[in-house]
């Protein structure tokens, strides 16, 4: 990553996030990938450098970075280990949702520990019949005298049964996305249960399971922002939680680029260093070209996201569509240029490639960000 186009802050960020990816995350994610561990340990080391709470404002316990700092966290983390770094821009997904839609009372009683990790946090839209068409959903909500009483099972939920907090959309109304709301669910809530963890392609240091919601009973302040907001809550929080994955995949294909330039300098064939070959260093050219014009674009989506830019939303569309195919063939080729000791777990390629395929599917399928774009260009013709 160039730092010559950030600021004095940003440059010390990076810096900082950098040293804790090469020092925590690193050296142990073959091992957490091969046990498939969580470690939380790690996690609450990462909030005490404020990545708890990143987007969260200071007054509510959090580091109060913009978007356009945010993206530098997640791609540096992600250097580390992608699958750890995902999780943590999911978990402040979540924060960032409860302190921008939060009541008084509900940044006070979540935000303290989700800042400090001290609770994990998910996110629950997706169930098994509705994925994509998120608007579709059937988690019901109904309301029982001070009470909402939640039933229904939520899918591929990257954090369950670690995480304290369940951000959960569920529907309170007609059908459409009108008719949805979003709750704040706790672990400890009678009724919530979790099926088994998922066997994965990757991902494979952080639990995906469903989330089983069988009449679970929370207060009616459980309720995030009004009745009936709660897709327009899930969308906007995704629209950061694109940014994150999209960084997430920088970071992921930036190791994998820095990794082939070693392989490339150390290895020889037919009398002379890899590297020399005028052929690999093309490859290795359009791989950085394609890195670059791809984190510019997830900076000019993270800008206009900071300011509030109507078209931000598509911005973050693109950037989520452009920078995880990017990163995942980035990822590929370096595997290729690896020859047979990048389908060796040892070299930790074929992880990144493992870990970056997913970030094409969550937070939105890059078919559905290709959706969105569409939807901006046509607009005007419909």
């Amino acid at each position: 990553m160039t730092t010559t186009l950030l600021t004095e802050d940003q440059r010390a960020l990076v810096e900082t996030t950098l040293d804790f990816a090469q020092d925590h995350l690193a050296p142990h994610a073959l091992d957490w990938d091969r046990d498939k561990h969580f470690p939380v340990d790690v996690l609450r080391k990462a909030a005490g450098l404020g990545l708890g709470g990143v987007y969260v404002r200071e007054e509510s316990g959090g580091s109060g970075l913009t978007r356009s700092d945010g993206v530098l966290v997640f791609e540096t983390l992600a250097s580390g280990c992608p699958s750890i770094a995902g999780y943590l821009s999911i978990h402040n997904m979540v924060a960032w949702m409860v302190d921008h839609y939060g009541d008084d009372a509900q940044r006070r009683r979540w935000l303290p520990r989700l800042c400090a990790m001290d609770d994990l946090a998910s996110y629950c839209l997706t169930e098994p019949g509705a994925g994509s068409d998120a608007a579709a959903l059937t988690t019901r909500a109904v309301r029982d005298g001070d009470h909402w009483v939640l039933t229904g099972v939520k899918q591929f939920i990257s954090g369950a049964g670690a995480s304290q907090l369940y951000l959960v959309m569920a529907r309170t109304g007609g059908e459409g996305a009108d008719g949805i709301s979003a709750f704040l669910v706790d672990k400890d809530d009678p009724g919530l249960s979790f099926g088994p963890d998922e066997r994965k392609m990757g991902w494979n240091a952080q639990p995906t399971r469903q989330v089983v919601l069988d009449a679970v009973r929370v207060p009616a302040d459980r309720l995030l922002g009004v009745e009936g907001q709660g897709f327009r809550i899930a969308m906007n929080g995704l629209n950061g939680g694109r940014l994150g994955i999209a960084a997430c995949s920088l970071g992921g294909a930036r190791s994998a680029l820095d990794r082939s330039l070693t392989h490339l300098a150390d290895r020889q064939a037919f009398g002379r260093r890899l590297l020399d070959a005028q052929a690999l260093r093309f490859r290795l050219a359009d791989m950085a070209t394609e890195l670059t014009a791809a984190r510019a674009l997830v900076q000019q989506a993270a800008h206009a996201l900071d300011r509030g830019d109507p078209r931000a939303p598509e911005l973050c569309a693109m950037a989520k569509r452009f920078a995880t195919d990017t990163g995942y063939s980035v990822a590929d080729r370096a595997l290729q240029l690896h020859g047979g000791y990048g389908y060796l777990s040892e070299y930790g390629i074929e992880k990144i490639v493992r870990d970056l395929r997913v970030h094409q599917i969550l937070e939105g399928t890059n078919e559905i960000m290709r959706v969105i774009v569409a939807r901006g260009l046509t607009e005007a013709f419909e």
